[in-house]
């Protein structure tokens, strides 16, 4: 497990802070692809230039890669050996887009591009919303094709909190530093 993706079902799910806490237990480099596509201000990256951003991190022999951008997914899972998908239930979602929002209102976040500052609009909460059920089989059936594609590979499915919260605690633990878990 050196070259992880961390895809949700969902804005909110949790993908950001489980990648940085991923990253400090196993001491390998995230990176948050919000902060590679967006520009100061909200200006989008084109879809060579993200697209070149992303070729780039693959190349490296370990790495944590955050965001699900379906664009460039295929970038991703060419290198990839591991898949973690987190899958919280919409109301979850929703209620954490809106507390981020709260909490941050006029900063930016750490895995965001500098000058984009925390918003929420109608659009973003519809696209949430109408999008979700749509996506989770389809986040499915990439988990199932990632699978089949190498018997090497592995998908990690955490559909909870307490899935999340074990796996860092525990299961990471374990894995990254190779003493058993207490």
């Amino acid at each position: 497990m050196q070259r992880i993706m961390v895809l949700g079902v969902s804005s909110g799910v949790g993908k950001s802070s489980f990648s940085r806490s991923l990253a400090d237990i196993a001491a390998i480099p995230v990176h948050h692809l919000d902060a590679y596509f967006w520009k100061p201000g909200w200006v989008e990256s084109s879809d060579l230039e993200f697209s070149e951003k992303q070729q780039r991190l693959v190349e490296q022999d370990r790495w944590i890669i955050e965001g699900n951008y379906t664009g460039t997914y295929e970038i991703r899972r060419q290198k990839a050996d591991t898949i973690i998908y987190l899958e919280l239930p919409l109301a979850v979602c929703l209620y954490r887009v809106v507390k981020r929002r709260i909490m941050n209102h006029g900063k930016t976040r750490p895995d965001i591009a500098a000058g984009c500052p925390e918003k929420l609009d109608k659009d973003f909460l519809k696209f949430i919303i109408s999008t979700y059920s749509a996506r989770k089989i389809k986040m499915r059936k990439r988990l199932e094709q990632f699978i089949e594609e190498s018997p090497h590979n592995q998908v990690i499915f955490l559909r909870n909190q307490k899935e999340i919260e074990r796996f860092l605690k525990e299961t990471a633990v374990e894995l990254f530093s190779g003493s058993p878990t207490r």
